[in-house]
């Protein structure tokens, strides 16, 4: 496999859940239970980029290597930008975003990602499973994916799509057989110097609408391989509700 680094990008501020980064797993903060799990990948080099001084010295504390970035991006992939600059990375270099909020990621997803990207002709990558119940199909908070024929993404909604229309007109209470319903998992891996590129684009109307910022990317005319796994991963961490079930399960 093709060498690549793992950004895991680790902000404090969280509206639903303040000071996640350094919230307590079993005595680990659970910034550094993301990156110990990515450690456990095949990855060259696992970073966690903060704009808090508390991140970086907890991470410090623990053996992972963390680096500052700017407090002032409007997203998680202007702060991936700063840190190929920061570590001087080649253009064809892979880089692999974990969110920091993921203690329970699962190692082989990870390789599975930089894999599918170093076999490509995508700039960018990232993953698919498919959906398995009508509910997920029409929760909004629930980010769909439809694909062409060489698995590059068509379009990301968190509308129900591909909408199958004989059937969900008459109120389906299941999805129909042989729908290729698809559920996207927020991991992304990308050639280096394309994170350079996308801090130019334009942001597109369609991002600003849905508020899925990888619609920038397919606006503007680039493709996104996505490899679709069996099945969805540990889910992460966004209220308190979620840390109390990751931490029984650590305990």
């Amino acid at each position: 496999m093709s060498a690549f680094t793992v950004v895991i990008p680790a902000r404090m501020a969280s509206s639903r859940l303040p000071g996640k980064p350094l919230a307590d797993i079993a005595g680990v903060p659970m910034v550094v239970r993301v990156a110990q799990q990515a450690q456990k990948s095949a990855a060259g080099g696992v970073i966690v980029a903060t704009d808090h001084d508390a991140v970086l010295a907890a991470c410090r504390e623990h053996g992972v290597e963390a680096v500052a970035t700017r407090a002032d991006h409007a997203c998680g992939t202007d702060r991936l930008a700063e840190v190929v600059d920061i570590l001087a990375l080649a253009v064809s270099d892979i880089v692999v975003n974990v969110q920091g909020d993921e203690p329970l990621i699962e190692p082989e997803l990870i390789d599975r990602l930089a894999g599918l990207l170093a076999a490509g002709d995508a700039p960018m990558a990232t993953l698919a499973h498919p959906l398995a119940s009508i509910d997920e199909m029409f929760n909004p908070n629930v980010v769909k994916v439809v694909l062409d024929h060489a698995g590059r993404a068509l379009y990301f909604s968190r509308a129900p799509i591909p909408y199958a229309r004989d059937d969900f007109a008459l109120q389906a209470t299941a999805l129909p057989s042989g729908l290729p319903a698809l559920r996207h998992i927020g991991m992304y891996a990308y050639q280096a110097g394309f994170l350079k590129t996308y801090t130019a684009l334009a942001p597109a109307a369609l991002e600003r609408f849905e508020a899925l910022e990888q619609l920038r990317v397919l606006w503007h005319g680039y493709a996104i391989k996505v490899a679709v796994v069996d099945q969805a991963p540990h889910a992460g961490v966004d209220t308190a509700d979620d840390l109390a079930r990751v931490r029984a399960l650590f305990a």
